[in-house]
């Protein structure tokens, strides 16, 4: 394939009103003690105050339904609550929750976390920020203006391109999925043709048009991370070559790799073998808010640069590395997809849609996402873009779907805290792909880390059993990312998916590894000063470790 000063809350106009200081600018001296004295004066009567003299509907008022708060910074940072609605009355009211033991609940990114890591405790919300008025009931700017927040109006173009062009800021404070003015179109099916857009308006359609009993009921294993020595034997487990889909090809997967630590001469071979190879970053950097917040030039540099990276060390050079998935599953909004297009990768595997009735199908994101987005503080994105969404439907995690109440979904298998057990972690996998096959054989996703089914070696036979029996039914098929497009860009009935010529490469690999034995070179940058990294690879030794601003390895610029 070719590569073809911000207002922060309703609270702080409570201290204006119950602790006012004039404010004196004065140059030295007993005034600027003064002045400080002061300031710690307000800020310490702002920490005392809490929101237990408003009333419900005082504090909900123009606050999101899903925006938890704080009514009080007294006690143990563990308790919060939102504004619900209930009934059919409509009623608003207060739900409450509190974190475990331990945990307390960071407001910024609304979950709960370890208590040293949460640093607004004395904090009541969220900051407050100003909203364009996008909405009025009689128009207040020229026809192609919008208003910002103070009335001032400024072309509709200028809103949500991250760029401050209100003078308070206010165009770039209302740009979601639902609120961007420049958003993505809704699908509209007589625009959008496959093989190169897909679309439906709940994302439940079948491509094609197809009966569900005439779908292939494809199943993706993915993994994220690094490659190496710790997990090499438990790839090669899976994918023994003794299971075979029913048209007689090797089962496959898709690996989303990760750099550091990383053994390029085991992707390599995963590669020989068939299996896909796609990105996970340079750095796998833990600040949720880096790939949240993003630059375009953040995302260039993770995910062009990772993908470099593997084609220059793992000897990847048939343009296949067109997949991304961005680490946390922390989606960087328009940028991340800006430079995806720009780059020519074909998809991204990050966004989650919650756990429904009927699973959704991947989709292509020329037309606006077909679900809701999913996950506190996400950055879907809201443009037009040329880019396929491989999203992952929730999985259900209730032991016994006939009996258990309802639970929210997991999206990486490892996440369902719940199962513990081999017989567990068996039904799990089989109630999910009975709730595809029962409904629109949309594909499902099962996706991993590996250090998850190495911690249990019931883990893995139960995976490794599941795979067997499935097979035997002729209608289901072990798949890639990549094969599950190939398939959606020409759908073909189940009667006649054995000679699906897109399906039969790499079909039945046979043959030795590229090398045996591969150059671990000692390598060091002076991006990470200090370390000392192997870098295995079948490839000639790089001058330094590839990283962030070096990524050939050559030496930083």
């Amino acid at each position: 394939m070719s590569r073809s000063p911000v207002w922060l809350c309703t609270s702080h106009f409570l201290f204006l009103s119950l602790f006012v200081l004039p404010l004196v600018i004065a140059s030295g001296g007993d005034d600027e003690v003064r002045v400080r004295e002061r300031r710690q004066a307000e800020k310490t009567a702002k920490e005392k105050v809490d929101f237990k003299s408003l009333t419900i509907e005082e504090l909900c008022k123009d606050r999101r339904t899903n925006e938890f708060f704080r009514l009080t910074t007294d006690g143990d940072c563990r308790d919060v609550v939102r504004c619900d609605r209930a009934g059919l009355t409509g009623k608003i009211r207060l739900a409450g929750v509190r974190c475990p033991n331990g945990l307390a609940f960071d407001v910024d990114r609304q979950t709960c976390d370890w208590k040293a890591k949460v640093s607004n405790c004395d904090r009541l919300e969220k900051p407050r920020k100003p909203l364009p008025k996008l909405v009025t009931n009689e128009p207040i700017c020229p026809e192609n203006e919008l208003s910002c927040g103070d009335g001032e109006c400024i072309a509709r173009e200028l809103f949500c391109d991250e760029k401050p062009d209100c003078r308070d800021g206010s165009d770039e404070n209302a740009c979601t999925v639902d609120q961007d003015p420049n958003a993505a179109p809704k699908c509209d099916r007589s625009q959008c043709i496959l093989p190169d857009c897909f679309c439906s308006a709940d994302g439940t359609q079948i491509p094609g048009n197809l009966e569900p009993s005439q779908v292939p009921q494809m199943v993706t294993i993915t993994f994220s991370g690094a490659v190496n020595v710790d997990n090499i034997g438990l790839f090669d487990e899976i994918f023994d070559g003794s299971r075979q889909n029913p048209n007689g090809c090797q089962t496959r997967g898709t690996f989303f790799v990760s750099h550091k630590y990383t053994n390029y001469s085991a992707v390599q071979e995963l590669h020989r073998k068939g299996h896909e190879i796609a990105v996970f970053s340079v750095t796998s950097k833990e600040d949720e808010n880096y790939w949240t917040g993003g630059s375009y030039d953040d995302w260039l540099a993770e995910m062009a640069g990772s993908r470099l990276i593997i084609e220059r060390f793992a000897n990847i050079t048939d343009n296949s590395v067109i997949g991304v998935r961005a680490p946390y599953l922390r989606v960087g909004g328009n940028k991340q997809f800006e430079m995806m297009a720009d780059q020519l990768f074909v998809y991204d595997a990050s966004i989650t849609a919650p756990l429904g009735r009927v699973p959704i199908w991947p989709y292509t994101l020329y037309f606006r996402m077909p679900h809701s987005c999913h996950g506190n503080g996400q950055n879907c994105p809201s443009r037009s873009h040329p880019v396929w969404e491989m999203v992952f439907n929730e999985l259900d995690r209730r032991d016994d779907p006939t009996f258990d109440e309802k639970l929210p979904g997991c999206h990486f298998v490892d996440s369902c805290t719940n199962i513990q057990t081999g017989e567990q972690f068996g039904r799990l996998l089989r109630h999910n792909l009975n709730r595809h096959l029962s409904t629109n054989h949309a594909p499902l996703g099962l996706h991993f880390h590996a250090s998850w089914l190495q911690s249990n070696k019931e883990f893995k036979s139960e995976l490794q059993k599941f795979m067997t029996e499935m097979l035997n039914r002729n209608d289901v098929y072990f798949v890639s990312m990549l094969q599950v497009i190939q398939w959606m860009q020409n759908p073909t009935e189940l009667t006649a998916i054995r000679d699906f010529q897109e399906w039969k490469e790499k079909c039945d690999v046979k043959g030795n590894p590229f090398c045996s034995l591969p150059n671990p070179c000692p390598v060091t940058t002076r991006e990470l000063p200090g370390e000392t990294l192997r870098l295995f690879t079948c490839m000639e030794c790089p001058k330094n470790y590839p990283w962030i601003l070096d990524p050939t390895g050559d030496g930083l610029i």
